[in-house]
Parts: structure tokens; C-alpha cells; sequence
């Protein structure tokens, strides 16, 4: 099993910058895939950024040159750097971590953090 867990979130106002960190725990070498997700109210959740086990990063269109994946593996954990913020951007922010071979949804995720966006 492994546990995941948010941190970070809070109220910025547009332009301004937050990082989120994913602190896992548990059997984190099962974990190959790493990333962020997020919704807002009345949406489904999306793909924000992902990380894999080779070291490459994908990001959803409406945040490439805004947001930045890392992960730091001595912490085991992973950060979700956001600049430039927008209102658009304002959500509940998941992290989800997944063995290769296992889609997103049956991985593994965290409780969520709120991120808002507004002046």
C-alpha cells in the first residue's frame, strides 16, 4: 500500500505562484508513474502534469510554460511548481501515483488540496 498526501494548496491572486508537495509513503517502489490532476466544480478530473519513471514530464496544454513537475526522490515526494496563476486554474489538485502497466484510476491517490485563484 502506499499513502499520499497534499500540501500546499491555498488562495493566491491571479500572476501569483504556489507549489504543492505530494509526500508518499508506504511501498513508494511500486510506484513508476507520478502526477498531478485537478477539478473544479462541475467538471471532471483532468491530466495537469505527469511524471514518469524515465524521467520525462507531460503537461496538459492550458498549463505548458506555467506549471513544473519535480520529484525528489531522497523525500520522497513530488511537487507541482504553478506560476502565472489564473482564475481558470482553480480547483481541487489530486496527486496520483501508478505501477506501469496500471492506469491512473486504479493507482494510487491523495486527499485532494484546494487551490483558488482569485483577487
Amino acid at each position: 500500500q502506499v499513502q499520499l498526501v497534499e500540501s500546499g494548496g491555498g488562495l493566491v491572486q491571479p500572476g501569483g505562484s504556489l507549489r504543492l508537495s505530494c509526500a508518499a509513503s508506504g511501498n513508494i517502489f511500486s510506484i513508476g508513474y507520478m502526477g498531478w490532476y485537478r477539478q473544479a466544480p462541475g467538471t471532471q478530473r483532468e491530466l495537469v502534469a505527469v511524471l514518469t519513471p524515465f524521467g520525462t514530464t507531460m503537461y496538459a496544454d492550458s498549463v505548458k510554460g506555467r506549471f513544473t513537475i519535480s520529484r525528489d526522490n531522497a523525500k520522497s515526494t513530488m511537487y507541482l511548481q504553478m506560476n502565472s496563476l489564473k482564475p481558470e486554474d482553480t480547483a481541487v489538485y489530486y496527486c496520483n501515483g501508478h505501477a506501469p502497466g496500471v492506469i491512473p484510476e486504479s493507482g494510487y491517490w491523495g486527499q485532494g488540496t484546494q487551490v483558488t485563484v482569485s483577487s
